[in-house]
């Protein structure tokens, strides 16, 4: 089979969706892999890289499998053709156009987002989330910084002098992750989530050095407006994010405050959530400093790109060496994949985001 990678055309997307380690991996095996000019240069992975393992630089979109990271462009969507495999990050539920024009290429395009394992976690989106979470706290401590808008909090605090509090909505893989940096920046932590389980595993493993909560809109009401950094966690597969700060809750926040929306890609959970660039990553509404990159994980390209690679590497495989209907009868896991096969929308909860979307 023939697996082509394109150079990521979204703005400051500098990841790649096959690392010259992966793309020999596929070789050996017998496969072919045509490699976009430049596509992973910005990252330390030349065309010199990929041709010494064997891969050739040229037309991505001609190939019978396209790798990818992000969701395609419209122009992307009008270059595939009926039957052609595409295997990326989707979340169409937040992308009406993208999902039409995928339907009308006939393509069969498979999301990185919703493809599960045995345990029905989401081991394709799990790096990412990592990184998402432990960027976070990242960002929101640099944007709280008066130079930024913010309010001028250290979430460390100083000597005599309180940390920064810290609201995490959400204590799946990237609030968790959030959690852990802010509590080693020795802010003051507070997770909520809606699952009691959850709830409990966490409260074990930060064993005191955060507060965990059940959700209620009790609970989130009070963090939120107390919190000098909120970090919206949350997320439903394939669906769109719920919107837990309505514009009500945001008027009741600090001057200053920040809001780093993780789940910008599946519309956002803040009322008030617009998607930003890396270039322009934060914008000011109703005097709360918004950070909505889409793409936050691009921010630390090699690092993501490797961590990306690392998990999919063994579906990709399985793809071009079975090909895409026997792959998924022998992995049901990848089969929930399937977002869009050959003009019809085949995953139920994305079909209902995106006909929710078309009706509103």
């Amino acid at each position: 089979m023939l697996i082509g990678v394109p150079k990521e055309t979204k703005s400051e997307e500098y990841r790649v969706g096959l690392t010259p380690e992966g793309a020999s991996a596929l070789i050996k095996r017998g496969h072919a892999v045509c490699i976009e000019h430049d596509a992973g240069t910005a990252i330390g992975f030349t065309d010199a890289d990929y041709l010494q393992v064997g891969a050739k630089v040229g037309d991505a979109f001609s190939a019978d499998l396209v790798v990818k990271v992000k969701e395609p462009s419209l122009a992307e969507c009008a270059r595939f053709r009926p039957g052609q495999v595409l295997f990326t990050f989707l979340h169409l539920a937040a992308a009406q156009q993208q999902a039409t024009a995928l339907l009308a290429s006939g393509c069969r395009a498979l999301a990185y987002e919703t493809v599960e394992d045995e345990f029905g976690s989401l081991p394709l989106l799990k790096p990412m989330s990592e990184i998402a979470g432990r960027m976070s706290i990242q960002v929101g401590a640099t944007a709280l910084q008066n130079v930024h808008g913010g309010r001028g909090i250290l979430l460390g605090g100083a000597a005599g002098v309180a940390p920064g509090k810290v609201a995490i909505l959400g204590g799946g893989v990237a609030g968790s992750h959030a959690a852990q940096m802010a509590v080693g920046l020795q802010a003051n932590v507070t997770i909520v989530d809606r699952s009691l389980q959850r709830v409990g595993e966490l409260t074990a493993e930060f064993a005191g050095k955060a507060q965990v909560l059940m959700a209620s809109k009790e609970n989130v009401t009070s963090v939120v407006r107390s919190a000098d950094l909120v970090v919206g966690a949350v997320l439903i597969p394939g669906a769109a994010a719920p919107k837990l700060v309505d514009r009500r809750l945001l008027n009741q926040m600090k001057r200053g405050a920040v809001l780093v929306d993780i789940a910008i890609d599946q519309g956002g959970c803040f009322a008030s959530s617009k998607a930003t660039t890396h270039a322009e990553p934060t914008f000011i509404d109703s005097e709360v400093v918004h950070y909505c990159v889409a793409n936050m994980p691009g921010g630390v390209a090699r690092t993501a790109t490797e961590a990306l690679c690392r998990v999919t590497l063994s579906y990709i495989l399985s793809i071009a060496d079975q090909g895409l209907d026997q792959a998924m009868a022998t992995d049901p896991g990848l089969a929930r994949g399937l977002n869009v096969d050959n003009g019809r929308l085949v995953h139920p909860v994305v079909a209902a985001a995106v006909a929710q979307s078309v009706a509103a």
